[in-house]
């Protein structure tokens, strides 16, 4: 087992990873499952997990600057990532996020992000308002 005290010179190291790593990406196996089902979205999944992976957000109005998260307002707290655009090769994800949630037993708080539903832009499109607020595919 790997114990930081027996090496010191690398908790600056784990701190800078730690300070970095701000959103927790729940279900993102599921992300990989669908997208390794969806040959012509591999990159585009890929491109949207580095994106949440390097995100910073301090509030949720941030969530549209990264990644194409469109919030979907009126008092949710969900999110649709829009991944690869519009057309036949584009994909949606919505999330469910948490602000302000603990990490470990550290002071560093962090984002939680919750997959609830991935699909085509068809089938995003044929989902309505209220659906896009409550379904929980996953």
């Amino acid at each position: 087992m790997f114990h930081l005290a027996r090496f010191p010179f690398v908790k600056p190291f784990v701190t800078l990873y730690v300070s970095y790593m701000r959103i927790r990406l729940f279900r993102e196996d599921t992300v990989e499952d669908f997208a390794n089902g969806h040959s012509n979205g591999k990159k585009l999944f890929a491109a949207w997990l580095t994106a949440i992976k390097y995100a910073n957000w301090e509030e949720p109005i941030e969530i549209t600057k990264t990644a194409k998260g469109n919030l979907l307002g009126n008092g949710c707290d969900r999110v649709v990532f829009d991944v690869g655009g519009n057309g036949k090769n584009a994909f949606r994800i919505i999330c469910e996020y948490k602000f302000g949630c603990p990490y470990k037993k550290s002071k560093t708080k962090k984002v939680h992000l919750y997959v609830n539903w991935i699909g085509t832009h068809e089938e995003y499109n044929a989902l309505t308002d209220e659906q896009k607020r409550i379904i929980s595919q996953f």
